[in-house]
């Protein structure tokens, strides 16, 4: 499980693809000790470290992207050089910040607008075709692993709104994303199960 409380961001270093899916090799400076087996959230999606190793700077590691997450979300797009947002399963422990997030990627969707407002940012994104019940204003989403609070909804313009800060548009790659740009999106799992239990 995470929380959307992104650790740090890395680059991709390398891209590798066959019939069976997609390989990235991840570079970070902000983070280590990864251990083969490991979980960590890659822009909101769940992978499992298949190799690791250091760099001048830092360390890499390997994961691989079967067809399904391929499909499912934007990392297919991601080419080496692009920066990614990283955060590490939580601890049993572990102080619970942001929301509950499986990285379990529900959709993608795109960027409509990005507007600076004084020192903030209210990005404009389109509501997830399929996923717009879940979109509720003040509720909790998960766009390319961050946890963020919905600003407002617009059905009649198929939008919503993000208000954000400074530190997590600097602390993330939100800084990268323009219009045009598709995100990972990962709905409230509590909404979820909440509208699978009315059913019965």
């Amino acid at each position: 499980m995470f929380t959307g409380i992104v650790e740090t961001t890395g680059r991709v270093a390398d891209v590798t693809r066959n019939d069976e899916g997609r390989r990235l090799r991840i570079e970070t400076e902000g983070i280590g000790g990864f251990s083969r087996g490991q979980s960590i959230a890659v822009d909101g999606v769940c992978l499992t470290v298949e190799e690791r190793g250091e760099t001048e700077d830092g360390e890499w590691f390997d994961a691989f992207l079967a067809a399904e997450t391929v499909a499912r979300t934007s990392l297919d797009e991601r080419a080496v050089g692009d920066g990614v947002s990283l955060e590490r399963a939580l601890p049993a422990d572990g102080r619970f910040d942001g929301h509950v997030v499986q990285g379990h990627v529900d959709t993608t969707t795109e960027v409509v607008g990005v507007e600076r407002i004084g020192e903030d940012y209210r990005y404009t994104f389109a509501l997830p075709g399929g996923y717009e019940r879940y979109v509720a204003e003040k509720g909790s989403i998960a766009l390319d692993g961050v946890s963020l609070t919905v600003a407002s909804v617009d059905d009649d313009a198929g939008t919503f709104d993000i208000a954000i800060i400074p530190t997590t548009r600097a602390e993330t790659t939100l800084d990268e994303r323009e219009p045009g740009d598709a995100v990972n999106v990962e709905v409230d799992v509590v909404a979820k199960y909440v509208e699978r239990l009315e059913t019965y």
